[in-house]
């Protein structure tokens, strides 16, 4: 099995299709998903997802409901791009959903619960078989870095310590890892997108989300863009990464 991992903030959890709507019950607004996958986004026997028991079991829209607990989930990435491999990889699929809406990198750092729960599980993907291996992981996260100056001009060293220190606890010195340049946020989003984009360490590639469409938020993808993303980070993967 050639095993991915999905990791970051909303936008790689999905936020596609996620809708809001007044209930007259409650007096509230409530969110929820429409429940539309895209043909690109279809459930294949030979695609896996790894839950948040850690098991195995077919891969499906959403793919982070039971990791991204706290808000709702739609359509992300992650099928679109499995889909996208599939049709020029010969090997079944593992997918391991960590990402999780809202968080900022320095949450992500060595020693916080969201980084050792994303080492963790991509350790757990790969213990039952010794043919399966990780390939890359798959990175996107940065709009919460983006209110504050700080926190943007601190964001390419705390990316580099992401990428150092991640190779390092699953011992794959040279694991690729594709992030995304984020096409929304704050004050300094840009400052961030010129971070991201800035980081030059070997195996490590930038797609660029700017110009995807967002949804009326003006923060999350919609769920064409994020079959678009998906499309585009399979393509990152299969050129530079994938011998064939």
């Amino acid at each position: 099995m050639h095993i991915f991992i999905l990791s970051g903030q909303s936008n790689m959890a999905g936020r596609g299709g996620v809708i809001k709507t007044y209930d007259h019950h409650l007096k509230r607004t409530t969110q929820h998903w429409d429940g539309v996958v895209p043909p690109e986004c279809s459930s294949d026997p030979s695609t896996h997802r790894l839950s948040a028991a850690l098991r195995w079991e077919q891969a499906h829209e959403p793919l982070h409901a039971d990791i991204d607990t706290k808000k709702v989930c739609g359509v992300g990435p992650g099928m679109s791009f499995a889909n996208a491999v599939r049709r020029r990889v010969d090997s079944p699929l593992g997918l391991v959903p960590c990402a999780v809406g809202g968080t900022a990198i320095k949450e992500w750092a060595r020693g916080e619960e969201l980084y050792e729960n994303m080492v963790k599980r991509a350790k757990e993907s790969v213990k039952e078989d010794d043919k399966s291996a990780i390939k890359a992981l798959l990175w996107y996260q940065g709009e919460s870095d983006t209110s504050s100056e700080e926190d943007a001009e601190a964001y390419k060293v705390n990316m580099e310590n992401l990428i150092q220190n991640v190779r390092q606890d699953l011992n794959l010195p040279s694991l690729p890892i594709i992030q995304v340049a984020i096409a929304s946020g704050s004050e300094y989003m840009e400052k961030v997108r010129e971070a991201q984009k800035a980081i030059d360490i070997s195996n490590v590639m930038c797609v660029d989300a700017k110009g995807l469409q967002l949804k009326e938020d003006n923060l999350h993808l919609t769920t064409e863009a994020q079959v678009q993303l998906g499309q585009m980070l399979a393509e990152a993967y299969l050129t530079h990464f994938h011998p064939c």
